[in-house]
């Protein structure tokens, strides 16, 4: 954050007034500059609701934000203006085992002390936000804000007692469910090569509506992003306090799964939610049908058709799949910021711009033209402004929804 003072002295004063009495004609006072992309993103809390950490950079003693190799690191943030972040506890599927359970709390175990590593190490730039009082607090010390985020309630198992535990680590917002059904819930991507249905419990699960519950208890948000339709309603409708989409996008754009339909918006907006549009270009624009035979194509080629071995290619396969995909690329032009601030004036013409904001997934398959990392973050204020956005609108959509939310999920929660 950049503010500039200036200070005249008494007598500097008088000898400017003076000077300008005896000119034959004087200038008038220059006004400040209007107000610049520039400017209003410096002055706006900028606060992306989803960056991951790629696992295999996060290994005991491993510092991914001094590999360079991250789409967000401390120099890309605050060369870009972002000032804090949801960094994500996330854990893939896995069958409902004890086995596959403990192997996806040890992989939310590994990615938390990741992210306390990361904020202990580099402590005096970056600082865990436990509240929106907190990430106010720390911006105007000019450090970056880490909040964390718990994708997928998968590891919890077959209770909900540790939710508690993980409101005490920090965790600000909980998803119920990824990619294929749990135990929570229907997901919006059922694992049709595991034999799954559309739905397996018509919504949330019995055990799901006790989630809902807990995470209302313990202060932390719940999150509708990679639930069903009818998970996010009932999710929407049982929680006592606003619920938030933490990385999707609207369906009236593209049609996507994973997107909120106007039904699941208006219901998010009515209840004071807010959808968090996310910088991943298939939720943000139509593939056309040549590009979709194309990509079919590739995905069976690279043993990908399961959207859960899509979902968790490592590095190395992502970047192979990538250099595929440039043919379906050239065949439309990628997704880029402009799609992305579509979903935004879509939201907006629809609900409102209260129910708004913006996530990356930076690092967990987010990038799109304009916005391929964290120091490329300044592009979408400047298509912000670009659309006639005002300040405080940009304030809203960049961090203000979001902090609205946790603020009145924490309020309920110390009643």
């Amino acid at each position: 954050m950049y503010t500039h003072k200036f200070k005249t002295s008494a007598a500097v004063f008088t000898l400017m007034l003076a000077l300008g009495a005896c000119s034959p004609q004087t200038d008038e006072v220059s006004a400040p500059p209007a107000s610049t992309p520039q400017t209003i993103h410096e002055n706006t809390l900028v606060l992306d609701s989803h960056v991951d950490l790629e696992l295999e950079l996060i290994a005991e003693d491993m510092d991914p934000w001094t590999s360079g190799e991250s789409r967000v690191d401390l120099v890309k943030m605050k060369s870009g203006g972002m000032d804090g972040a949801f960094l994500i506890v996330f854990s893939p599927q896995g069958d409902d085992t004890e086995d596959a359970i403990a192997k996806a709390a040890g992989i939310a175990e590994t990615r938390y002390l990741a992210i306390k590593r990361l904020t202990e190490k580099h402590s005096n730039e970056i600082e865990l936000a436990l509240s929106a009082d907190d990430a106010r607090r720390i911006h105007k010390t000019g450090k970056r804000i880490a909040f964390i985020g718990l994708e997928n309630a998968f590891p919890l198992g077959h209770s909900v007692d540790d939710v508690a535990m993980w409101a005490e680590r920090g965790v600000r917002y909980m998803g119920i469910t990824h990619v294929g059904h749990n135990q929570f819930g229907d997901s919006s991507n059922p694992s049709y090569s595991k034999g799954e249905k559309q739905s397996q419990y018509g919504g949330l699960s019995p055990l799901g509506k006790d989630l809902i519950a807990a995470m209302n208890e313990a202060g932390i948000m719940v999150d509708v992003s990679h639930a069903g339709k009818q998970t996010t309603l009932q999710a929407v409708a049982l929680s006592k306090v606003p619920v938030i989409a933490s990385h999707s996008g609207a369906r009236g754009v593209a049609d996507n799964v994973r997107n909120l339909d106007d039904e699941q918006l208006h219901a998010l907006a009515k209840a004071g939610g807010v959808l968090q549009i996310v910088a991943y270009g298939p939720y943000l624009k139509d593939l056309t049908p040549e590009q979709e035979a194309f990509k079919a194509k590739v995905r069976e080629e690279m043993g990908l058709l399961d959207d859960m071995a899509f979902l968790s290619m490592d590095s190395a396969t992502e970047d192979a799949y990538d250099d595929k995909m440039e043919t379906a690329n050239k065949m439309s032009p990628a997704a880029n910021v402009s799609d992305l601030v579509d979903h935004i004036d879509y939201v907006v013409k629809t609900v409102g711009v209260d129910y708004v904001g913006i996530s990356s997934d930076f690092d967990g398959g987010g990038k799109i033209e304009g916005w391929m990392d964290a120091s490329e973050t300044m592009n979408v204020t400047n298509e912000l402004v670009k659309r006639g956005y005002s300040p405080e609108d940009i304030g809203k959509i960049w961090g203000g929804n979001l902090l609205r939310v946790l603020e009145a999920t924490q309020a309920y929660a110390h009643k």
